[in-house]
């Protein structure tokens, strides 16, 4: 094994059934491993190993990011866009980390109020029935004030996720960047926003209700008046294995649907 990967982490979530059984097998691969749950993370690893979703495995790149420890995922989920494998590749992965056949990915994350996200930050009314207004300021100067049903700041990575279903652009995670989406807007020329990396995004209520702001879908603060989004100094590490696939590209493809023929599937149905 790689000097670097010394100490291996091998991560399982303890709501997926299989996922324990899973990680054991692995560890029986690879030498100086250990087995532990999401819930109670260990940190004295080199390389984390994290079998369930793409919601596990954003989890353990928040928990893992200020050690700059790699992330490698297998995915038990259902879309699984930041999971490298499947449970059926387990030796081909092994192999390649004995071969240190890969590569580390730094990928943007976000910060606000001492929480972390990889994906996007959410920021909605506690109410979900109103619509929320909200002021949004880049580098201290107002840009626009919106009605919708809140905002969206998303990083590149997190653009194929919420960002994508609210009509955002995706972006490659090569880019350092930030993406602002409103969320349903009671404006026709309302678009989204994409900023550089080293804005300050401040989003303040313009009205008194309480609004919501989800790091990730995960973790939530309430807040009323005014909250403000940056880069966080931290990237998260992803472990990329080799391949002869453009991973990112090829992830669209598949899990969009982009490479099926519309003429091998469209049923013609004649009048």
């Amino acid at each position: 094994m790689h000097k670097e990967f010394e100490k291996t982490g091998i991560i399982y979530n303890p709501e997926i059934k299989e996922a324990k059984g899973i990680a054991l097998l692995i560890k029986e691969k690879i030498e100086n491993s250990k087995v532990f749950s999401l819930d109670e993370p260990l940190f004295d690893i080199d390389l984390a190993i994290v079998i369930g979703g793409d919601g596990s495995f954003l989890k353990t790149s928040r928990l893992y990011c200020k050690k700059k420890i790699p992330i490698l995922g297998f995915n038990l989920g259902r879309l699984g866009y930041l999971a490298q494998a499947g449970i059926d590749e387990i030796e081909e992965v092994v192999k390649k980390l004995h071969q240190k056949d890969y590569k580390i990915e730094n990928r943007l994350m976000l910060k606000a109020n001492n929480n972390t996200a990889l994906n996007d930050i959410v920021v909605k009314g506690l109410n979900c029935t109103r619509t929320a207004t909200l002021d949004l300021y880049i580098n201290d100067k107002l840009l626009c004030s919106y009605i919708a049903d809140g905002l969206i700041i998303s990083t590149p990575t997190g653009s194929t996720a919420y960002s994508l279903s609210a009509g955002g652009p995706i972006i490659s995670p090569e880019l350092d960047c930030f993406l602002i989406i409103p969320i349903c807007p009671h404006t026709l020329n309302t678009r989204p926003i994409i900023v550089p990396k080293d804005e300050k995004v401040t989003i303040k209520n313009h009205e008194n209700q309480k609004l919501n702001v989800s790091f990730d879908g995960q973790v939530d603060i309430v807040f009323s008046q005014e909250i403000t989004i940056e880069k966080n100094e931290n990237y998260a590490k992803l472990l990329i294995l080799n391949t002869k696939k453009d991973r990112f590209y090829d992830i669209l493809k598949e899990k969009l649907h982009w490479s099926v023929s519309n003429k091998k599937n469209a049923q013609i149905t004649k009048y």
